[in-house]
């Protein structure tokens, strides 16, 4: 009698729900299941405009992406690219600290330049002549582990203005920017000395700028109504300082390494951007790097700024445009990272990583992805360059180095006819 019973349900579901299923196909507005007499079919085919055959040539107007190269930056506009967003150590995917400004007058400026970011700033398709100010908060290795790159590679690709460093010094002389970049220059001797002579090395060479960096409010830059400013930084060592730059009535302010303090709070409130450190979460540093829990508070909360307490300075400060950076933001990462902002802050807010590109007015801030090439070559110096100068050298071959040269100089002969044809240069192969 069970059977029965459970047969008849059975056969009265497959009913109900066959009904169910004719219902929604009469009610569905589906042209293919709509009926209609020809009269009214051929109406509604006359009103409906028709695509043209042949798609629009023009550009698209409003992009999604930044193409570096391809866009005038207005009179007033600032235009902020993340040419570094990670952490200490770099990879594919984020190098570690710096920025690149640059804002309607012309003027370009570099803030930090930490390893890896160098081949961040070739993408942007910038003359290297134009890229001769850098601006370093401190002297830990991510944050200026490519200025070497930037200074050498700047002479190859044309740069002929001497590389404008600006940095803070220390309690010590030591531990000070202006002893960085001595002894910079003392690594680099054999890359430089070469040079000298073998092509156009006016820009081989380093203009340092050194400052106090417990000074508050400290106007390290004024010029072509630039002011850049630095205030105290707390991050492991006296000796690091966060930026501020005005220009237009614009503000950009960059922390480099810091824990929060009152300088930052005083000096950034209502930025256009606020660029500030927002360490990667201490449970990811477990889980990710194998750090201790202890280690991980110290370093996560205590050396650098955490996530909840970036949240907290945006909330105090309240920029136009909060911009988080300094941890490596990834699917499994940046969810915890944004939890714990959003603990404490809720306003406009960025998660950065390189290629990020700010275009900032008074009126708009629009956040965009750079589109870069990888087989970008440098952009040539807006300079004319000059020939290399023998009188200028510094070093030559040995005579055993000499010696052991095989000088195929009918191939060589060669090369020169077709350079000189083709150029109109008058060059002899040398003997």
């Amino acid at each position: 009698m069970a059977r029965v019973a459970r047969s008849r349900f059975g056969v009265f579901s497959i009913l109900c729900v066959g009904v169910l299923i004719g219902y929604v196909i009469a009610n569905t507005n589906t042209p293919s299941l709509q009926f209609a007499d020809a009269k009214e079919t051929d109406n509604k085919a006359a009103s409906v405009k028709t695509p043209p055959s042949v798609s629009s040539v023009k550009a698209t107007r409003n992009r999604d992406m930044y193409y570096p190269g391809s866009e005038d930056l207005a009179p007033n506009e600032m235009r902020v690219t993340a040419c570094g967003t990670g952490m200490p150590n770099a990879r594919p995917k984020q190098a570690a600290a710096c920025w690149l400004v640059e804002l309607g007058n012309g003027d370009k400026f570099l803030f930090d330049i930490g390893t890896g970011s160098a081949e961040r700033i070739s993408a942007m398709q910038i003359p290297y002549n134009y890229l001769n100010k850098v601006f370093i908060g401190h002297l830990h290795s991510d944050h200026f582990g490519d200025l070497d790159a930037l200074y050498c590679g700047g002479i190859v690709a044309n740069r002929v203005v001497p590389l404008e460093v600006w940095g803070p010094n220390s309690i010590e002389p030591k531990y000070g920017t202006k002893a960085a970049m001595d002894a910079m220059e003392k690594m680099l001797a054999w890359d430089i000395d070469t040079r000298m002579g073998n092509t156009d090395t006016r820009g081989a060479f380093l203009k340092v700028t050194e400052f106090p960096y417990d000074a508050i409010s400290n106007v390290i830059y004024e010029k072509n109504g630039v002011t850049i400013r630095t205030i105290p930084a707390i991050h492991i060592f006296d000796g690091c300082v966060s930026f501020i730059l005005e220009w237009n009535g614009l503000k950009f302010c960059y922390s480099s390494d810091t824990f929060p303090n009152k300088w930052w709070l005083e000096h950034t409130q209502g930025a256009d951007i606020s660029i500030h450190e927002c360490f990667i979460a201490p449970e990811s540093l477990v889980e990710k790097q194998g750090f201790t829990p202890q280690a991980a508070l110290n370093v996560g909360t205590q050396i650098h700024t955490s996530p909840a307490q970036f949240g907290k300075v945006m909330a105090e400060t309240k920029p136009r445009m909060a911009v988080a950076y300094h941890f490596f933001n990834d699917f499994d990462t940046s969810p915890a990272v944004l939890r714990e902002v959003r603990r404490t802050y809720d306003g406009p807010l960025a998660l950065a990583v390189d290629y990020m590109v700010f275009n900032v007015t008074k009126d708009d801030i629009k956040v965009r992805m750079a589109a870069v090439e990888e087989s970008v070559w440098p952009q040539p110096s807006t300079i004319p360059l000059l020939p290399p100068d023998p009188k200028i050298r510094r070093t030559a071959l040995s005579k055993k180095m000499l010696e052991g040269r095989v000088v195929h100089r009918e191939v060589l002969q060669q090369v020169y006819d077709d350079i000189n044809k083709r150029f109109g240069s008058n060059e002899k192969v040398p003997e």
